[in-house]
This record gives structure tokens, C-alpha cells and sequence, in this order.
């Protein structure tokens, strides 16, 4: 929680925020859950861009915005590595169950500037995309990856049953 209180806390999203607005206006997304929301610069970064929608925040370090919610597009923005390795399983199922239609994941693969009180790197995860691809892919098919400066991102869509 420490790292909550930080103002340097949740502002990767604001670099994707161009991204998942030509995202929602390819795809006609009228809804976005943003997985992991941190202090909601997704949905201010996007107001600012003139894109307003169905924005629905989930972050459980904020419990006020209630559950993780269904969406067309659903954003996990600099979330995935820094999620305790036994849990990544159960956090890409949240995902799965909650994306509509479309997926937008940025994920970091290396360490980060800030570390935890028990002084562990902040990215608990810091694998290669060759790492992350296989887990992604047993629920979506990969639309578009790119890489970015240490990191990539991917759209996804749900795999069918």
C-alpha cells in the first residue's frame, strides 16, 4: 500500500492512453474496465483526448471502485509483473472472465525503480515476452504485439469454447 501513496503511482497508463483510443474507435468499444486502475489516469488521460465512455475501474488497493466488471475492452496497463507469482494464474482468470471482446495488456519485463518494504523489486515478474505469450495465449488469440521501451503490449480477444 505504501507504494499507493506514491504520485508517481499509476502514471504508465497515461503513455497507452493514445493507444486505447484508437483502440475504442477501431473496435466501437462503448465500455473499458480498467483492470488494475491505480488513481484512474486511463480515464482522465482519455477524457483529455476527448474520448468519454463506459469507464469501469478496478484496483485492489482502491476498494471503493468495487469488483472487476465486464467491458469491451478491457486495459491491464503495467499490472501483470507486479502480481505474486503463485497468483498470476488466478488474476489472468479475472481477466478472461471480464473481457467482452477485446483485451489491451501492457506488460514490463524488466525491473523496476521502486521496490516493496521488503525490499523485492516492485516488478515481482520480470520474464521475457517469450515467458508471457504462452500463458496469454491459453485464453486469447493475439491480435497485435508490440514491443516497447522494456516492455511489450498485445491486444487480445477471448479464445472460444
Amino acid at each position: 500500500m505504501e507504494l499507493h501513496r506514491n504520485p508517481n503511482y499509476g502514471v504508465a497508463s497515461l503513455q497507452f492512453a493514445p493507444i486505447v483510443k484508437q483502440l475504442v474507435e477501431q473496435l466501437g468499444s462503448k465500455s473499458v474496465s480498467d483492470y488494475g486502475a491505480g488513481k484512474c489516469n486511463l480515464q482522465r488521460a482519455l477524457l483529455d483526448l476527448g474520448t468519454d465512455l463506459d469507464y469501469r475501474p478496478y484496483d485492489p488497493a482502491f476498494p471503493a471502485y468495487g469488483p472487476a466488471q465486464t467491458a469491451d475492452l478491457v486495459c491491464c496497463i503495467d499490472v501483470l509483473e507486479h502480481i505474486e507469482p503463485d497468483y498470476l494464474g488466478n488474476v489472468l482468470d479475472d481477466l478472461r472472465a471480464i473481457t467482452l471482446t477485446y483485451g489491451f495488456f501492457s506488460i514490463h519485463t524488466g525491473p523496476a525503480q521502486k521496490h516493496l518494504a521488503d525490499g523485492r523489486n516492485a516488478h515481482l515478474i520480470q520474464e521475457p515476452s517469450s515467458w508471457w505469450l504462452p500463458k496469454l495465449c491459453r485464453d486469447y488469440e493475439i491480435e497485435a504485439l508490440r514491443k516497447t521501451p522494456g516492455g511489450f503490449f498485445v491486444v487480445v480477444s477471448p479464445r472460444k469454447a
